[in-house]
């Protein structure tokens, strides 16, 4: 068995704030179609898909066993299914291991998520907090990111302008991205006078609200050549868990993203990170995010975040050319966009955001209160 996975097709469907016309099923459909019609791929045991791997979650879907209302649609009936409940990126990790090992040749990875269907989506994520202690203080991954916020901004220089250029540029680069939601051109101003939500994250500070299916084809090395002639490596993966409780842990040391990032980097043969992508995509769930996960993963100097924006590090880096987090993705899948996104860079498809002659790129995701969960892949051309 070879020492690396081919993404050999992804497919997704337009993000958007609303599908209120689109049950789940309606929106994986097409995506499946479309990893069919680009590879050609068969459900025949022998040498077809026989496991697939879904994301989805029970909190989102508003149902228990969440997977059980996608296994028809996806073609997971008679046959092997995981569910990856957590940030999806993981799902890749997932994929790795089951074909690295030589349990599977062929994955099919798939998710969902729709935003829109719960009234207040911070109140899902208040689950996520301890259900004695901490849930009844109202603790979401707004207020939680917050305090990390505050904690970072003191501890890095970065200023609310330094934040208000972070969605800008986001918006500026997501009007050359088709899938994006968030393509409306704002200004600096209008950013930093836009509402506090919980201080210091304004309302233009924070995703969109956002629904959106994906689809992915994953296989051995030796069989790559069998569904495309353009295939995208993933060469490394790497994930790590910081403390449950947040006064347990330095909430701005990236602990658990700086770790996720060694395995991944060790498993890939990466020396340098500020020089070895070509290609960064990072889940800026809020502005802050994007100049500390740039620490984290080691493209950016420890506490430099806000130096590294004035001196157009983001473009000088190609980091979020898609717009990220801020222009549209679900909450649950915001790393396997950021994965997504660098597979259509490495493959030439990225239209007028593409870098020339991409060959190597990251993509991170984090899920939890203030990163808790981070984990980090390595594409390569």
């Amino acid at each position: 068995m070879g020492k690396r996975v081919a993404i050999c097709a992804v497919s997704q469907i337009k993000m958007d704030s609303d599908y209120w016309y689109m049950r789940f099923q309606n929106m994986l459909l097409p995506c499946l179609e479309s990893i069919v019609e680009q590879t050609g791929v068969t459900f025949d045991l022998e040498k077809g898909i026989r496991d697939i791997i879904t994301n989805s979650d029970d909190v989102f879907d508003a149902r228990t066993i969440s997977n059980n209302g996608v296994t028809d649609v996806v073609g997971a009936h008679f046959r092997g299914e995981e569910k990856m409940a957590q940030e999806g990126i993981n799902g890749l990790g997932y994929a790795m291991a089951s074909i690295l090992s030589g349990h599977d040749d062929v994955i099919l990875f798939m998710g969902h998520c729709k935003e829109s269907q719960t009234e207040n989506r911070l109140m899902n994520t208040n689950l996520a907090f301890d259900p004695f202690y901490t849930r009844p203080l109202g603790l979401d991954f707004l207020n939680a990111s917050a305090f990390q916020a505050r904690e970072y901004m003191k501890k890095s220089g970065v200023t609310d302008e330094h934040l208000a250029k972070v969605v800008v540029r986001s918006r500026k680069n997501a009007k050359k991205n088709p899938n994006a939601i968030e393509s409306k051109q704002v200004t600096l101003k209008e950013v930093m006078k836009s509402p506090l939500l919980a201080d210091p994250i304004r309302q233009l500070h924070q995703w969109p609200v956002t629904d959106w299916a994906f689809g992915m084809l994953l296989c051995c090395e030796e069989r790559a050549k069998e569904f495309t002639d353009n295939p995208v490596w993933l060469t490394g993966f790497g994930n790590c868990m910081d403390s449950f409780f947040l006064g347990d842990k330095d909430l701005t040391s990236n602990f658990s993203l700086k770790k996720a990032s060694e395995r991944a980097y060790k498993m890939a043969g990466i020396k340098d990170p500020k020089r070895d992508f070509d290609v960064v995509e990072l889940k800026d769930l809020f502005a802050y995010q994007l100049p500390m996960w740039a620490e984290g993963v080691g493209i950016v100097d420890e506490n430099k975040g806000g130096e590294w924006i004035d001196g157009d590090g983001p473009d000088k880096q190609n980091v979020n050319l898609s717009g990220g987090m801020l222009s549209g993705s679900p909450l649950l899948l915001g790393g396997v966009a950021r994965t997504i996104e660098c597979v259509l860079q490495l493959r030439g498809e990225a239209g007028k955001r593409q870098v020339k002659g991409a060959k190597r790129a990251i993509a991170q995701g984090t899920y939890g209160a203030a990163g808790q969960h981070q984990a980090v892949v390595i594409l390569e051309k």
